[in-house]
């Protein structure tokens, strides 16, 4: 008896030991992403960097959802897609992505009868509400995800407003990415793991915000309705969800400095953990 609890003391000796060069690493690269002149990291909880790499050693099998939020136009889709870029080096079952644009309720009809954009949104239609989500949907699949069951995501077109259910299969893995506007709202907030919130100067995203409204089909004035609608909606929705994040993330970065950095820090934890074992 004696012994066993001797054995099980050392095993979390060793957890422990780990723990602490893994997050000494970590800070390291984080340290040096601090001397770019665009860092990546804004921000960072040290609370819940250790928190995080405990949890990672002790259950090493255990499922994530990273939640990442932003204004629209911020630059999450950009983070998410070059971040699922670097973890594809490794192994491809290592992530799924789980975007809140596919779960856009159906507003085709609305359209239709509206007749234009610019009537649909003169008549008080909003995309940036979480009304207009249907995230206990969502919510839902990102749980069976957790719990190892595969789920078919619907996908919206934002030219018809029509959504398809049960289009895309999503397969459940370690790392599930849930990129969009509400990911970190009241409604969602539990079910992530890990909260990022990606930040960008009003400025830039009104650009980029114009640059893809157009290739929505969306100019002139019906564009100004809405992104007059998409400025106040943020006020409310989406701007105090910063405050939820575990990292603030720089939206200025490059695709191919987030693919740098995603890359390293997998590579840094992963090294390590091997190491132990050899």
């Amino acid at each position: 008896m004696k012994e066993d609890i001797l054995i099980e003391n050392c095993k979390e000796k060793d957890k422990t030991e780990l723990v602490f060069k893994i997050v000494a690493s970590l800070n390291k690269i984080l340290n040096e992403d601090q001397q770019q002149k665009q860092p990546l990291f804004l921000s960072i909880n040290e609370q819940f960097l250790l928190k995080l790499v405990t949890s990672i050693v002790k259950n090493p099998k255990k499922s994530y959802v990273i939640g990442i939020t932003g204004e629209s136009a911020s630059g999450k889709t950009t983070f998410v897609n070059n971040a699922a870029k670097a973890l594809l080096k490794g192994d491809n079952s290592l992530f799924t992505t789980v975007s809140c644009d596919d779960y856009y309720l159906d507003a085709s009809d609305e359209l239709k009868r509206a007749g234009s954009y610019e009537n649909l949104f003169l008549n008080g239609f909003s995309f940036d509400t979480p009304a207009a989500v249907n995230l206990e949907l969502m919510k839902a699949h990102l749980t069976s995800l957790k719990c190892g069951c595969s789920i078919k995501s619907p996908e919206y077109n934002f030219i018809t407003c029509e959504s398809i259910p049960d289009k895309v299969e999503k397969k459940p893995a370690l790392i599930i990415l849930n990129e969009g506007l509400f990911v970190l709202t009241p409604e969602m907030i539990d079910v992530d793991d890990i909260k990022i919130y990606v930040f960008t100067p009003f400025s830039i995203i009104r650009k980029r915000w114009y640059e893809r409204a157009a290739t929505r089909g969306k100019t002139g004035n019906a564009a100004d309705l809405q992104f007059e609608n998409v400025n106040s909606a943020a006020q409310i929705y989406i701007r105090p969800t910063m405050q939820n994040a575990d990292i603030v993330i720089n939206g200025l970065t490059t695709a191919e400095y987030i693919e740098e950095m995603t890359e390293k820090i997998m590579n840094t934890i992963n090294d390590i953990l091997q190491s132990k074992k050899a």
